[in-house]
């Protein structure tokens, strides 16, 4: 049975009124005209819905059944149609979020509440991942964008920087290098390291300093799954690693010292997604990073040149 949806609305609005002269009136169309519709539909529908009589108007015990089903039926009509105008703007659905631990570390808390005042009818999925995924969800396309810290190995990949950190080396306190107020690559290119355990090999190798190696491999590798399991070996003296400046403020830890690494290009944090599934809520997301990072700039200075670096729970 095709029911045009006009025919519907005007039912219930007869309905709701009992009254072909108040129900034109709403309807702005003619009580001719709006008689007409409401035979048609009962033609239709097979049943008498109202009955009528020069006096009065009421709603047969069919029309009754059918009124509950019409208020349905186009409840569910408008509000499809509500999202699928909302969706073509951009403004509704879901943005699955991934992240590794920290994220945009200070930056994080004001781009998510930006995100969320300026998109309220987009849900924002977070998920946080550990070591063997460094992409946050990007490389098996669990996450629509990510906070990721570059470079990866992950092909097809578009970003925007949020900021370049400073590295520092992790450190036991007793550690014959501890003392230093700063460190090189090659300072520590024989020490053990503690290192996230993945199989992705730019990723490794940008926190292994394999560029400063000349082909020299680490003395030895302690693969840990999460920043946590790093920190403890470095603090029960069987590695050090090579980590970021964040890591004293975020994740202080009794027994680690965190000294300054120099000459070293810095941890590039960015927001990345892939090429081939940038969508609407991800780009509204860039959007909004890219005018958080730019207008919190103090914030992005202080994660740049931290002035506590050097300065360990050991110290």
């Amino acid at each position: 049975m095709d029911v045009a949806t006009q025919k519907l609305r005007n039912f219930v609005v007869v309905a709701e009124e009992l009254n072909f002269s108040r129900a034109a009136g709403r309807l702005f169309v003619t009580q001719q005209a709006l008689s007409k519709q409401l035979r048609d539909l009962e033609d239709a529908v097979g049943v008498r819905l109202l009955d009528r009589t020069t006096r009065s108007m009421a709603l047969t015990p069919a029309g009754e059944a059918f009124l509950a089903s019409a208020r349905e039926s186009l409840a569910a009509l408008d509000a499809g149609v509500a999202a699928a105008r909302s969706a073509g703007r951009g403004g509704s659905g879901t943005v699955r979020l991934g992240f590794l631990t920290g994220g945009a570390l200070e930056l994080t808390t004001p781009i998510l509440a930006a995100f969320a005042a300026r998109h309220p009818d987009i849900r924002l999925e977070l998920r946080e991942t550990a070591f063997d995924d460094p992409s946050a969800g990007l490389a098996d396309g669990s996450s629509d964008v990510a906070i990721v810290r570059l470079p990866l190995s992950v092909p097809g990949l578009d970003s925007l920087t949020l900021f370049v950190e400073p590295l520092v080396v992790g450190l036991p306190p007793h550690h014959r290098l501890a003392g230093r107020s700063t460190l090189t690559a090659e300072d520590v290119l024989d020490e053990p390291l503690a290192i996230g355990r993945t199989t992705d090999a730019v990723w490794r190798a940008y926190w292994t300093l394999d560029a400063q190696r000349g082909g020299r491999p680490p003395a030895s590798v302690r693969e840990t799954s999460s920043h946590t399991e790093e920190m403890q070996l470095v603090a029960a003296g069987l590695a050090c690693t090579i980590t970021i400046a964040g890591a004293e403020r975020h994740t202080p830890l009794a027994g680690v010292r965190y000294v300054p690494l120099t000459g070293v290009p810095g941890s590039n944090v960015a927001v990345a997604w892939r090429r081939d599934h940038r969508t609407t809520g991800v780009d509204h997301f860039v959007t909004v990073a890219r005018e958080v990072r730019d207008r919190e700039r103090a914030i992005v200075r202080a994660i740049e040149r931290p002035t506590s670096a050097g300065r360990g729970a050991g110290a």
